[in-house]
């Protein structure tokens, strides 16, 4: 087992401690950040927007992501975070829920680009196949942590959860389940897999078919990609509260829908369902006009001033 924390030293009263998950985490953020505006580049549009961008992006990401899984956790019917409530505010123990992380950031970036004159659809076709990269780079952490686990398994691949504090209640009684022999599906690690494998084929459609794709279509096929990988992985999920008596978890229902709405909005988008409001829909990215600064400006007007010399001569 790799120790959660890195190191840690006291600084006067306070104790400065680096954690694995923050480091990971912030790793797969930057490396997503630095595919997208490779994309955004090749698209013609300013690469460094991303950047600005993340300032609101991440840490709203984050704070969504953290509520949504603590508002999850406690419909599961764990009272945890009911009954330590400063525990919230405890990002790096673990706990980050994809959804409300896509959800806040989502808005963020919404209001970030409208603010800035900048084409959505130009942006969400090149963070599309970046989250899915950055967010398998961060999945490490949960081995650290010693979450997302699945069921029991006797595959060769399977791992231990040899941290009591770590098991799920079900998994408890440690004469059905040793702590040094039981292992569990490595959750985190198919949906690393699949983000990774999913993020390359979309990067891939995008540079075949640059010519010719339609704005929104990456992120078309990211909700449906995104969406059925994680439909699958919550089969593996025993930590996530379902929906009555049946197998279907809420985080499962929700991924489906997700992959259903790409698809509609894919079938929108080619013209195979006419709606009226998709009839006006560019065919091409808006690129936003270089603003001329005041020295460019200045280095512009003495380039003229010298060609009307040279011409009056």
């Amino acid at each position: 087992m790799i120790d959660p924390v890195i190191f840690s030293f006291k600084l006067f009263t306070l104790t400065v401690t680096l954690r694995w998950y923050g480091v990971l985490v912030m790793f797969g953020a930057v490396v997503g950040a630095w595919i997208a505006g490779r994309e955004i580049k090749r698209r013609g549009e300013n690469d460094e927007a991303i950047w600005d961008a993340m300032v609101w992006v991440l840490p709203l990401g984050i704070l969504g992501a953290r509520l949504w899984y603590v508002v999850n956790d406690i419909l599961g019917g764990r009272s945890y975070y009911l009954d330590n409530p400063i525990k919230i505010l405890y990002v790096w123990e673990g706990g980050l829920h994809f959804f409300g992380g896509l959800l806040f950031g989502a808005i963020a970036l919404y209001f970030f680009l409208k603010n800035n004159g900048m084409d959505l659809w130009l942006f969400l076709d090149s963070i599309a196949p970046a989250a899915l990269i950055g967010q398998a780079l961060a999945r490490p952490a949960n081995f650290i942590n010693q979450e997302l686990y699945g069921q029991p398994t006797k595959l060769p691949w399977g791992i231990l959860i040899n941290n009591f504090g770590s098991r799920l209640p079900q998994y408890q009684d440690l004469t059905l389940y040793p702590l040094d022999t039981t292992r569990f599906h490595p959750t985190f690690a198919y949906e690393m897999i699949l983000n990774i494998l999913l993020g390359l084929f979309l990067l891939w459609i995008a540079l075949r078919y640059s010519e010719s794709i339609k704005p929104g279509t990456i992120f078309g096929g990211w909700l449906v990609a995104a969406g059925l990988a994680r439909t699958f992985i919550e089969f593996f999920r025993p930590d996530q509260p379902r929906i009555g008596d049946s197998f279907v978890t809420t985080s499962m229902l929700v991924s489906l829908l997700m992959a259903v709405a790409g698809v509609l909005f894919l079938l929108v988008r080619h013209g195979k369902w006419k709606l009226a409001f998709a009839e006006g829909w560019e065919e091409e990215y808006y690129i936003k006009p270089v603003e001329e600064s005041p020295s460019d400006r200045r280095k512009r007007r003495l380039e003229e001033l010298r060609k009307e010399d040279d011409d009056s001569e």
